[in-house]
């Protein structure tokens, strides 16, 4: 399938990532469930992280990609906002799946007060689960 035929089709196997610049978290989810599961986070920069990136890529074989992309509590971007959209667009070069963004201002303060053990990719799992109430 490709990309074209993919944005008339809701995907239906998602990877999710909280961007980070020292770790980011990874998720996935299935739209038939409209639940996410946290997998890990990856602590790597530059191309070992894309490396660990691609590894789960070919391993959980999804059909899109959301990113969580920062804002300030009222709603204005920061330096981390831009990074996050980079990677994104680094995300959708190299993978050639559909990117989506998802608000996830929060996500990593409600991680912690659900008690997760592992932040970013509980942070990761919200994201996604966001993104599931977001795109019926």
């Amino acid at each position: 399938m490709s990309t074209a035929d993919t944005a008339t089709v809701a995907p239906q196997s998602l990877l999710a990532f909280d961007f980070g610049t020292k770790r980011v978290g990874v998720a996935t989810g299935s739209r038939f469930t409209g639940r996410a599961e946290p997998l890990k986070s990856i602590h790597a920069e530059g191309d070992a992280r894309f490396t660990a990136i691609e590894k789960l890529v070919r391993e959980w074989q999804p059909d899109a990609l959301v990113i969580g992309v920062p804002f300030h509590p009222d709603g204005a971007e920061h330096e981390i906002t831009q990074r996050a959209r980079r990677f994104g667009r680094q995300l959708k070069g190299r993978f050639r799946l559909p990117v989506f963004e998802v608000d996830e201002r929060y996500t990593s303060v409600e991680a912690e007060s659900q008690g997760a053990r592992d932040l970013d990719s509980a942070a990761a799992a919200l994201i996604l689960e966001q993104y599931f109430q977001e795109h019926p």
